[in-house]
């Protein structure tokens, strides 16, 4: 969980900037900054559950495939 709100500190700081950047609006860019990175940081944290999930069977996988 700490990766996942790692990301999403970075996320949201970048998404102000590039909402302010490009608006010049500090309200725009606020808006940007909550409702895109709130949605990819909860994408992103099942995103990763997934993976470790293929991975974990994609290793049980491996394991059993080995000769005796």
């Amino acid at each position: 969980m700490t990766k996942t709100l790692s990301f999403a500190s970075l996320h949201f700081t970048v998404a102000f900037l590039l909402g302010w950047l490009f608006t010049g609006s500090l309200l725009v860019g606020g808006a940007l900054a909550l409702v895109e990175p709130a949605c990819n940081t909860v994408v992103f944290h099942f995103h990763e559950k997934v993976w470790k999930r293929i991975e974990r069977r994609r290793a049980e996988r491996a394991m059993r495939a080995m000769p005796v």
